[in-house]
């Protein structure tokens, strides 16, 4: 275990300008982002792949359709005291290098309320060094999202001041393109008002890499499941329990030629098992206890070992109930432990 994993998860509140959200941001991750890019092997993969050609298509891209994205990721790098470049590249990450350490689980119980949980998988060493943080930013609505150091909000999971809920998972298939960075498109999302926007953004932009997303709102009688690529994009909604991991499952796009590691397969069977196996008269008790299953000694749900095979760590959980006029969650930084924070109605913690 990562030697800052017995720190607790923060709440940070942030608002101001794109530069200043950005900036702000990375004044919060500085000393633990500066310390990663200097020893991690993520960051000598990262450097490896400086030349690939679809990097300058992508910044302009973001430069041209998505300035206060842009604006943000330049006020990150002034506040990380890093090269905008540098900035950049780690926020394509996954985008070009198929094997970045980002990972998670969702469970989907569709009801009334919808109950949506996940557990947020990352790099070990940001164990005790992210947080939530809630976002006012000009131009765009509220949020509160979970953020790493250096990375754009978005790609985590969040709810927004439009009572829309995101989480995200992360996809790795073989075949790339060089269209919206994904975490870009996903901090989109989050100023987006309604489902039929984030769909319509995601049907409407290029495509870089791929991501699994959980989307649902307040007042909203849909539960939304995505999976996207650079060159497909398939949008079902479930009616029934599900789980997802870490690789495309969909009829449409689940043929796709992607690596699907020894967890994620493993994560995506148990989870299923368990969908099958638990009465769901408790919804939120239900997505709790699979999101901290570790029955699975070595390829667990939950999951805490320092040498995990995709180099990744559960570093939080996230249970949301989206109903009829508001959405309210709990956020978890240690398993069989009372929430770390509870939002009810609202974006900001009425506990900690």
């Amino acid at each position: 275990m990562s030697p800052d994993a017995g720190r607790r998860l923060s709440f940070i509140d942030i608002q101001g300008s794109p530069h200043d959200v950005g900036a702000a941001l990375g004044r919060f991750g500085r000393a633990a982002l500066q310390d990663h890019l200097r020893h991690s092997a993520a960051w000598q993969e990262l450097k490896a792949r400086r030349a690939d050609p679809r990097i300058g298509l992508m910044a302009t891209i973001v430069r041209e359709r998505f300035p206060r994205g842009w604006a943000e990721l330049q006020g990150l790098a002034a506040g990380l005291d890093l090269p905008f470049d540098d900035v950049f590249l780690w926020n394509c990450r996954g985008d070009i290098w198929a094997m970045a350490p980002d990972g998670c689980t969702t469970v989907q119980l569709p009801g009334s309320p919808h109950v949506v949980g996940h557990n947020e998988d990352g790099d070990p060493d940001f164990a005790g060094h992210c947080a939530l943080a809630h976002v006012a930013c000009e131009g765009g609505g509220q949020f509160t999202a979970f953020v790493y150091p250096g990375s754009l909000p978005g790609h985590t999971f969040a709810a927004t001041s439009a009572g829309l809920v995101q989480t995200v998972n992360n996809i790795r298939p073989l075949a790339g393109g060089s269209g919206t960075p994904r975490m870009v498109l996903t901090r989109a999302i989050l100023d987006t008002p309604d489902l039929d926007a984030a769909v319509a953004l995601l049907k409407s932009m290029p495509r870089a890499g791929a991501f699994h997303l959980t989307l649902a709102q307040a007042g909203d009688g849909r539960l939304l499941s995505v999976e996207f690529t650079a060159q497909a994009l398939s949008v079902d909604r479930v009616d029934a329990p599900r789980i997802h991991s870490n690789h495309l499952i969909h009829a449409d796009t689940g043929r796709v030629s992607q690596i699907v590691t020894g967890s994620s397969g493993a994560r995506q069977r148990r989870g299923e098992i368990l969908l099958a196996q638990t009465p769901q008269p408790d919804p939120q008790n239900c997505a709790v206890g699979i999101l901290w299953d570790a029955a699975d000694p070595e390829l667990p749900i939950y999951r805490t070992d320092p040498d995990d095979g995709d180099i990744e760590n559960t570093l939080a959980s996230a249970v949301f109930r989206i109903g009829a006029d508001k959405v309210e969650w709990s956020v978890y930084d240690r398993p069989d432990e009372a929430a770390r924070f509870e939002m009810r109605d609202g974006l900001v913690p009425v506990a900690t």
